[in-house]
């Protein structure tokens, strides 16, 4: 059987590790995509530590050229790509809640740049590696933040726990939808396209103030992208 390949981004804290130790677990080379190098090697470090076959990819999701220079790495080293988890996100770049109607443009701008402009860049720069493989996947981590239904309920807990903000939410909402497009158009290749939702999980990116453990919600996602893929499309997955 082909060891499969699999790029992480984010991967080097948080759900990303986890996943990314996860699926080295498993026997999957693991490409561990960070923008910053010496947090990225630490988390190749930490994978092989733990017997995972990783490596350190350098990836700025909103650099154009981290990402060709990443997408032709691959190509070098391996001619392929089977997985790629887009797991690199952001709530506020700046840091500071605000309503919807204070929303600072510099902010929200710069949270699509990372969770909805880099998804479609990486993707788009890793399709030509993905299509070489026998049946790819892409995984978006998408969040019930981006649901609107959940949002617009009174009586959902979601709704009830979760101020009211622009960035974070619209992003996901914007993502979700980006991963049924994708799928639409890639519903006559071998690759399979999903949106995970990982839940509210304790992480860096929460001041780990979720009730999930990080190792939850990435164990399950772990074992569901190790697996051979069908060779038919669907979408499944973050409301």
């Amino acid at each position: 059987m082909t060891t499969k390949i699999a790029l992480i981004t984010g991967a080097n804290k948080g759900i990303g590790f986890e996943t990314a130790r996860q699926l080295g677990a498993q026997g999957v080379i693991v490409l561990a995509g960070a923008r910053d190098e010496e947090r990225g090697r630490a988390a190749e470090r930490a994978l092989r530590d733990g017997g995972a076959d990783a490596h350190f990819v350098q990836l700025d999701v909103t650099d154009d050229k981290s990402v060709q220079r990443a997408a032709e790495w691959i190509e070098a080293e391996y001619g392929r790509l089977d997985i790629l988890v887009n797991n690199a996100g952001t709530a506020s770049v700046a840091r500071r809640g605000a309503a919807p109607s204070q929303t600072p443009l510099d902010d929200m701008r710069a949270v699509y740049e990372v969770n909805v402009f880099g998804v479609v860049a990486v993707t788009n720069a890793m399709l030509p590696l993905l299509r070489r493989a026998a049946a790819a996947r892409i995984v978006n981590v998408s969040s019930e933040a981006g649901s609107i239904s959940s949002q617009s309920d009174p009586a959902s807990p979601l709704r009830q726990m979760m101020p009211a903000s622009a960035q974070y939410p619209s992003s996901k909402a914007a993502l979700n939808m980006l991963t049924a497009m994708y799928a639409k158009e890639l519903q006559d290749t071998p690759i399979k396209v999903n949106a995970a939702n990982p839940g509210y999980t304790a992480t860096d990116f929460n001041g780990h103030r979720g009730f999930r453990s990080g190792r939850r919600p990435a164990r399950w996602r772990g074992r569901r992208w190790a697996r051979p893929l069908p060779r038919r499309n669907g979408t499944r997955g973050g409301r």
